[in-house]
């Protein structure tokens, strides 16, 4: 019988393998201390965080969890991320490491005032 397809965060976070989750729960704690006041919902079929417009998305995938905050947020810090493997606008984050916890919070803080102050949209 085919799994039903997650409707929630948490029902996406548990059905995710199991050395993603404690990933996954971190990553949103993480984002929900950045911006307490965003919405929560699964769009794409990943969890993202959304006031004006969405902030930003993270993804379970085999090896990694992808955080999506925008290639304009990661831009300033693209020194500390040159340790990671980085797309146009994802950071891989592989399960084996832990969580770069403070650069996550200063990617996600420079995103969301990016969207406050100038309505950023997802790509420039």
């Amino acid at each position: 019988m085919r799994k039903a397809k997650p409707t929630t965060v948490t029902e996406y976070i548990n059905a995710a393998p199991k050395e993603a989750q404690k990933k996954l729960r971190e990553m949103r704690a993480i984002l929900k201390t950045v911006a307490p006041k965003a919405t929560e919902a699964l769009k794409w079929g990943s969890p993202v965080f959304a006031e004006k417009r969405i902030l930003f998305a993270y993804t379970a995938f085999k090896s990694h969890l992808n955080f999506m905050a925008t290639h304009p947020a990661m831009e300033p810090f693209k020194a500390e991320l040159a340790a990671y493997r980085t797309g146009e606008d994802t950071i891989q984050l592989p399960y084996d490491k832990p969580l770069p916890k403070a650069l996550i919070r200063k990617i996600a803080a420079f995103r969301v005032k990016q969207v406050r102050e100038t309505d950023a949209r997802w790509r420039y």
